[in-house]
């Protein structure tokens, strides 16, 4: 059985790299690879720019990946002429060590899409699908007032 889409309007990867150009996502070589009907997807190289001193993926890195699938997924799922979806929290467990010359998947789904809150949960996994960091992003829906 297929999944229901999630999304308020019909998305494409290329609609959310315009909105992301010029900003943190597009510094760390954040590309969108798949929007699914339940989930968004994205890849981060672990280079230079996010990797830590010794040469492996940031935690940082991962939260900022983890914060921007499940933000992006989020305003994906609200009528963004009425309403804006910003962060109240985010949790992350990092499981494995990546190294640089590597690239890391990151996908969020929805664990509860409500009229004010949406919880989400973001694998992000090595190109081999081994789990490297488990993340949990809360965020609130809120009126736009402009």
């Amino acid at each position: 059985m297929a999944a229901t889409p999630i999304w308020h309007e019909p998305w494409t990867t290329a609609d959310l790299a315009g909105l992301t150009r010029g900003t943190l996502v597009e510094h760390l070589g954040i590309e969108f690879v798949e929007i699914a009907p339940d989930a968004l997807r994205a890849r981060m190289p672990v280079r230079a720019q996010t990797a830590q001193r010794l040469g492996f993926l940031h935690g940082g890195a991962s939260v900022a990946l983890a914060e921007t699938v499940g933000s992006l997924a989020s305003q994906m799922c609200i009528d963004r002429e009425r309403f804006a979806s910003v962060g109240l929290d985010i949790n992350a467990n990092h499981l494995r060590a990546v190294p640089q010359g590597q690239d890391v998947i990151a996908t969020a789904r929805p664990l509860h899409l409500g009229r004010q809150t949406h919880v989400w949960e973001i694998r992000i996994e090595t190109g081999e699908g081994k789990l490297a960091c488990i993340a949990r992003l809360t965020t609130s829906v809120i009126p736009r007032t402009t």
